[in-house]
């Protein structure tokens, strides 16, 4: 179940204070304001380029890549358990070890496409939100919790959560995916030794990430020279642009394509720290969640251009979070996990998402059986980690990176639900207009069915669409649209204008 606002505003008060801290059994970004106030009050603003592959060791340390024969048939699944008939992909998960000496793995669950698998391009999906338990921040949660089991995977968990229904907008109906849980302490992820979990940040999940890919093609080779793209949601803001940077460096020094990357999508994406809190704000009062004075208040004693914030600042913006109630951050239009909450996990239709379905799918990634089937260690399952003792390097903004991957012939797509608002449309278009991009194709709308799905605007470099009426995780509450925005991406188009 996700946190109420209200929780999100006492963890922003009791981090700023650093009084006492504040226990909240959540999930997703409910604590994003913590990672910011992080990096704003422990360390030094890191603003300058992001350059992951700096080593103290020396540059460019060649990664560890293990033997894989024969690891691509022992973790075929032969069935999920509760899953239904007509399943017509085959299934992968298991662990691919990043750091032997280490005893790091991380763990993933691939399913070919349903439709021409040997043609259809290789897709790897990052969650990164952000979450903690205690005054300590930094992202940690699943990629197959959240992206295969809520949102754009084949199976969605059931009301009672034993048994799975399809998903008839799954994204591998277009392509091959690979849900990742990363860094090493999400999900079913781990490392043997402690301090991993102490000593993780941006550099350390770009690297581990790029490493999985090496050793996970050499397992499965016939995926060696497929065209390949990254895609991800929220603190994988950060994460998609660094590896996708990694992919691209990593093949320049080696003068040969170790990765066929040819574009990535990031969703209502956490990219610039400054004017992701002022889109927050002016989100909520152009949604008559704020009032007019609260706004003005805002604007007049925050200074977002620096992140220097007054308590004054610090005033009107904990009026603005009182000011919005208990709503569904996520979707602001859209019910929460109570006894009145449509259940679609009972009906078995992925048109009316569910907002219970967290529950579903921890109980279900819990059952001994489950765990089995996927080839995962016997453990209590999470969909957020709570090990990490801090987050040591994620910069106040990627958009220098973002920047350089404009020029490097990669599609770039920025996409948000225009019903989020942790992450809302208006944080993605104010970091956009940061970069001062020249426009190429006009603001219009795009079509899924006979529906407006979005809007969808080309800059030089990076195309910027929405999905309408689509919440913070846009799969889950638009699957038909979302589906429809992805093929466009995968084929290197617009969404159809009509």
């Amino acid at each position: 179940m996700r946190l109420s606002l209200l929780c999100s505003v006492l963890l922003l008060l009791s981090f700023h204070h650093l009084v006492f801290p504040i226990t909240c059994n959540g999930s997703q970004v409910d604590n994003l304001y913590k990672l910011i106030k992080a990096r704003k009050s422990q360390n030094p603003p890191h603003t300058e380029f992001w350059d992951g592959l700096d080593d103290d060791a020396g540059k460019f340390l060649p990664e560890y890549v293990g033997p894989q024969d024969g690891l691509m048939q022992a973790d075929k699944i032969d069935a999920l358990p509760g899953q239904p008939k007509g399943v017509d992909f085959d299934q992968y998960s298991g662990y691919v070890t990043v750091d032997p000496k280490a005893g790091r793995a991380l763990f993933y669950y691939f399913v070919e496409s349903s439709q021409n698998s040997a043609t259809k391009p290789l897709l790897l999906w990052l969650n990164g939100e952000v979450t903690r338990k205690s005054i300590y921040a930094g992202p940690g949660c699943s990629s197959l919790g959240y992206g295969a089991m809520e949102e754009l995977g084949p199976f969605r968990v059931h009301g009672n959560g034993k048994t799975l229904y399809l998903n008839p907008y799954a994204w591998n109906k277009v392509a091959n995916v690979i849900f990742l849980e990363s860094p090493a302490g999400v999900g079913f992820s781990y490392s043997n030794t402690s301090a991993d979990y102490s000593n993780v940040g941006d550099k350390s999940t770009a690297k581990d990430s790029y490493t999985f890919l090496l050793n996970w093609l050499e397992r499965f080779p016939q995926y060696k020279n497929r065209d390949f793209f990254i895609t991800g949601e929220s603190y994988a803001g950060h994460y998609v642009p660094q590896l996708a940077y990694t992919i691209l460096i990593k093949n320049k020094i080696t003068n040969q394509t170790l990765i066929n990357l040819k574009g990535i999508a990031i969703g209502n994406a956490w990219i610039d720290d400054n004017t992701g809190i002022l889109g927050i704000y002016d989100y909520f009062w152009t949604h008559a969640l704020n009032s007019d004075d609260t706004n003005a208040g805002i604007h007049r004693y925050c200074d977002f251009n620096t992140g220097n914030f007054s308590s004054k600042c610090e005033q009107y913006q904990g009026r603005g979070n009182e000011e919005v109630g208990e709503l569904n951050i996520y979707n602001i239009y859209a019910p929460l996990c109570n006894g009145s909450a449509p259940n679609s996990g009972s009906s078995g239709s992925v048109k009316n998402f569910d907002p219970c379905s967290d529950q579903y799918v921890n109980t279900y990634l819990n059952l001994a059986k489950v765990q089995t089937a996927l080839h995962a260690i016997n453990t209590k399952w999470e969909a957020c980690s709570y090990s990490f003792l801090g987050w040591k390097d994620g910069p106040t903004t990627i958009l220098p990176i973002i920047k350089w991957l404009t020029s490097s012939g990669v599609s770039l797509w920025i996409y948000s639900g225009d019903t989020d608002a942790r992450v809302p449309v208006t944080s993605s278009r104010y970091a956009i207009k940061k970069l001062k991009l020249p426009v190429s194709t006009d603001w219009r709308p795009w079509y899924s069915g006979d529906e407006v799905g979005g809007y969808v605007i080309g800059y030089k470099g990076v195309t910027f669409t929405t999905v309408r009426e689509a919440g913070h995780t846009v799969p889950s509450y638009q699957p038909e649209r979302a589906l429809t925005m992805i093929s466009s991406f995968l084929q290197g188009k617009l969404p159809p204008p009509s």
